[in-house]
């Protein structure tokens, strides 16, 4: 644990990993020596009522004291997790010393998402201000909670629902209008949430969760359009462009759908006639790896192959695949997984890498989010197969990413290798919290 030096005393902090507790303490020093703790809940920006905690005096004739101890999160008052320091002075002087902030690391998932929801706004009910990746994000909190069985960030699903499920002009949400039920013009933005809803309900059995989603999936169910390219979903109202994304999610929906709308047969019929589209398209190239999307004619546009797609496709073909039992959807979902942790157009000495983290070239906002939409796919499948292979892929994701792109306070990177130059941000962290929530 850190420490800092004082006039020959040493200032050490303590954690109790586990329990999150924390104290601090001061050695080789003299009577009247001081000791306190700072604890902040912003990750060490502010402290306004965490600062000297427990200021204890080394009593007469002793060497060394020691703080009381106090809990570092505080998920159902102060929303996430704090962290922690150790500061001290010696006896006869003013200047004091305080040692690094650190966040404590109960579980690698649950440090994550703590230090994921200092960026939450309680009060709007997202992560200001991405809206589909709040969406995303959402999604790997709930799945991190189901890994690790704690309960923690609950309140963070029904939070998210209320406060959102309304209108917001332009500009308030996101830069298109959200008119209501988290819908907007970008059909994909709308599957995202539909997505986390599906994810809320498995996670708490509320059907109101499932309605949502059912009620996005009927508006994006509108973007099927069988007159250009034979079939798949429009990316926006405008009806420009196909592409890989809204499909792969459209695929996975009504596979989704299927599996939870009691008697349903014709969510069934659409992910099939999705599921042969999808793999007709030409949107998989003979490399075994997803492009963009479709040109104007059609054909593949050789635009690049991007994690999330990649991840959303052995998704949706892994799940429909064990809801019909078509082992060729399993060897599609194979051939996809094979080629993502083969190719270095994702994979970088076995870890995942986007094409923006190479070099000194940076992720956009939505780029950051990418891999860990990936892992949540990918894991599925591995689980589905009980892969060797997979498993090793999906292990060392998470070991990697713990050990070199980690900052002091569990912040987690967009280049798992932790390569230069890295971005650090609440996407980056749910990118990676998804990765660690794979791993389990």
């Amino acid at each position: 644990m850190p420490s800092t030096a004082l006039y020959g005393r040493t200032i050490r902090l303590h954690l109790d990993q586990k329990n999150s507790m924390a104290w601090a303490g001061i050695d080789s020093g003299g009577a009247g020596d001081e000791i306190w703790l700072d604890r902040s809940w912003d990750g060490g920006a502010t402290w306004p009522d965490g600062s000297s905690l427990g200021r204890t005096s080394t009593p007469s004739g002793a060497t060394t004291t020691r703080t009381a101890m106090y809990a570092t999160r505080d998920p159902r008052g102060l929303l996430y997790g704090g962290a922690v320091r150790a500061c001290g002075r010696a006896a006869g002087h003013q200047e004091g010393s305080c040692t690094a902030w650190v966040r404590p690391t109960p579980t690698r998932a649950r440090a994550a998402a703590d230090t994921l929801m200092a960026s939450y706004d309680p009060y709007s009910g997202w992560w200001p201000s991405s809206w589909w990746n709040s969406a995303a994000t959402l999604t790997a909190l709930i799945d991190s909670s189901r890994t690790t069985g704690r309960h923690d960030y609950d309140w963070v699903i029904a939070r998210t629902f209320d406060e959102n499920k309304g209108t917001f002009a332009a500009g308030v949400r996101s830069s298109d209008a959200i008119e209501g039920d988290f819908i907007s013009r970008s059909i994909d933005d709308s599957g995202w949430w539909a997505i986390a809803w599906i994810d809320a309900y498995d996670y708490t059995g509320d059907a109101r969760y499932l309605d949502e989603a059912v009620t996005i999936a009927d508006y994006v169910q509108q973007y099927w359009d069988t007159g250009t390219c034979g079939g798949g979903v429009w990316w926006a109202r405008e009806r420009t462009y196909k592409n890989a994304v809204t499909n792969g999610q459209y695929l996975w929906l009504t596979t989704a759908l299927h599996q939870r709308v009691p008697g349903d047969t014709e969510w069934l019929r659409r992910a099939k006639t999705a599921a042969a589209w999808y793999r007709s398209s030409g949107m998989i190239n003979s490399s075994g790896l997803v492009n963009d999307g479709l040109t104007a004619a059609c054909a593949n546009n050789g635009s690049t192959v991007w994690s999330y797609n990649q991840g959303l496709a052995i998704g949706g073909f892994t799940e429909l695949w064990k809801t019909t039992g078509d082992s060729s959807l399993l060897t599609t979902a194979r051939t996809l997984a094979d080629a993502a942790i083969s190719s270095p157009a994702l994979t970088s000495n076995g870890v995942l890498t986007e094409s923006c983290d190479l070099g000194s070239a940076s992720c956009d906002d939505n780029q950051k989010q990418f891999k860990g939409i990936f892992m949540r796919h990918f894991a599925d499948l591995t689980k589905a197969t009980d892969s060797s292979t997979y498993q090793s892929f999906v292990q060392k994701q998470s070991n990697t990413l713990w050990a070199q792109d980690r900052g002091s306070l569990n912040t987690l990177g967009e280049r798992w290798a932790g390569t230069i130059p890295n971005q650090t941000d609440w996407r980056t962290q749910a990118s990676a919290l998804g990765a660690l929530a794979a791993a389990g």
